[in-house]
């Protein structure tokens, strides 16, 4: 996940340096992507098979450029059997993607489901969309449309205890939700937000939001939204956490506006 610190020029420059294929991305995408003034990174589907020591995920990093439009990366992060060692590459569209899975893990396109099927038809270098008109209004709330899921089974309930213990907001879920979440077996965890914004006193603040995910024993799902944020007197990092998306939001839009 995004360091709630780093600039969307940060956060490129890590992403690129850290892709073993970065070169092979066209200079007119990397320069337009020079001008960014705003990004979002989504965890959107992952694979793990220990028995065959085989891991992957795919991630996409959208970017609201200065002129208005928008692009994305599409990155790919994997280890390899007998290797743990996590090696990243980088792509400007889901079609490249695709033939890179297909590549390295010796999968037909067809001899499997699309691990990206369910992320519509906006291309890497392409226009608008639901996550970048987010950006673009930086705390405006998102579109209805029903985020992909790939739950990991693991300490989930430990995992909403953790986050709920470090929520510093007064408004903060209660014990009821709590208690609900200590039936949770399965969470995922995706940024829905990262930026930096300038504030009223004149420094800028880092904001990031994170929908935390779970699935309960009844087979229900609940969500916690985390906001990371630098919004403070002293410049210290804090943590607020909501029951909803747009309260979430709401306290982001409300802290670039306090002194």
């Amino acid at each position: 996940m995004s360091d709630p610190y780093e600039t969307t020029e940060a956060h490129l420059e890590r992403l690129l340096g850290r892709a073993l294929n970065s070169f092979d991305l066209s200079d007119h995408l990397v320069e337009r992507l020079g001008t960014a003034l705003a990004h979002s990174s989504s965890l959107y589907t992952t694979h793990h098979s220990p028995s065959a020591g085989l891991w992957r995920e795919t991630h996409r990093h959208a970017y609201l450029l200065s002129d208005g439009t928008s692009a994305s990366l599409w990155e790919l992060a994997y280890r390899l059997r007998g290797d743990r060692s996590t090696r990243c590459e980088v792509y400007a569209s889901k079609a490249e993607l695709r033939l890179a899975v297909a590549r390295i893990f010796g999968e037909l396109p067809g001899d499997a489901p699309d691990p990206l099927s369910a992320f519509g038809d906006c291309e890497g270098d392409g226009g608008a969309d639901g996550d970048l008109a987010s950006l673009g209004a930086l705390y405006a709330a998102p579109g209805p449309e029903r985020r992909h899921r790939q739950y990991a089974v693991e300490q989930s309930a430990d995992h909403a205890r953790r986050v709920l213990r470090r929520a510093e907001n007064a408004d903060r879920p209660g014990e009821a939700v709590a208690e609900l979440l200590r039936s949770a077996y399965a969470h995922q965890i995706t940024q829905a937000f990262g930026a930096r914004q300038g504030l009223p006193d004149g420094r800028d603040a880092g904001f990031s939001l994170y929908e935390h995910a779970f699935v309960l024993l009844d087979g229900s799902e609940f969500s916690l939204w985390e906001v990371e944020h630098t919004a403070t007197p002293d410049g210290r990092h804090m943590c607020e956490v909501y029951e909803s998306e747009a309260a979430a939001r709401g306290a982001m839009e409300l802290r670039t506006r306090v002194r």
